[in-house]
């Protein structure tokens, strides 16, 4: 799976590929991948047509199979709409559209549910108990994406701060070495000296060391290179 979502240029066209890789191995119709964002949710991504339909119903009622999956992180299995009296209209609506039958899994984060797997059949009584536990891993495998998409995007955010931080350093280094050439005092009273400038202008630190170096030198100070993944 790492492999995979390494491979894939996004977190949405991995679960693309997931979807659809599982919706071969079952007798689903149509598959969708709910996930929350901002307190609400959102279908990423769904292959076979129908699935977006569904979702946007059960979005709009603020009630459904696909929701009580996310809210509870319990399997929700629906051999028959027709049968069913749970969710107002919508049992009517998705018959309406030709299906019949549903299952939607909870996607597992660390700490929450992270969004639902749904998958939509034409026929009643779809899911076997066997496609239950093979798309309950499948499930599994899009919160594992899921995941380590967000690790990723965590480790470049932290790169990105230390690279700010690590350059902000340098120009106060610099700037504080400056100061003590031309005062002839030492490198705390510099920094001293230059803290006591910042909070007079209301400038930030680095931005007063800045002008600072930039007035000496005529041009903006040199900052570190950016830091390098390990090959």
């Amino acid at each position: 799976m790492i492999d995979w979502l390494l491979e894939t240029a996004s977190l949405r066209e991995f679960l693309q590929h997931l979807i659809d890789d599982a919706l071969g191995a079952t007798g689903a119709d149509g598959c969708g991948v709910t996930l929350q964002r901002r307190q609400r949710p959102l279908t990423v991504v769904s292959t076979g047509g129908v699935a977006d339909k569904l979702d946007e119903k059960q979005y709009g009622q603020d009630d459904g199979p696909c929701l009580q999956a996310l809210r509870t992180g319990e399997v929700v299995h629906v051999p028959d709409v027709l049968e069913e009296t749970r969710w107002g209209s919508y049992p009517r609506f998705a018959a309406g559209l030709g299906i019949r039958s549903s299952l939607s899994l909870p996607i597992p984060a660390r700490t929450h549910t992270a969004g639902a797997l749904n998958f939509y059949a034409a026929d009643p009584g779809a899911f076997s108990e066997g496609d239950r536990r093979t798309l309950a891993l499948i499930a599994a495998q899009a919160g594992g994406g899921i995941a380590l998409a967000q690790r990723l995007a965590d480790a470049e955010e932290f790169t990105r701060d230390l690279q700010t931080a690590l350059a902000s350093r340098s120009v106060v280094d610099q700037a504080i070495g400056s100061v003590m050439q031309q005062q002839q005092c030492t490198a705390e009273e510099a920094f001293d000296l230059l803290r006591r400038l910042s909070q007079e202008t209301n400038l930030k630190l680095r931005d007063v060391c800045t002008r600072l170096l930039t007035g000496i030198a005529g041009r903006p100070p040199a900052e570190r290179p950016p830091l390098q993944p390990r090959p």
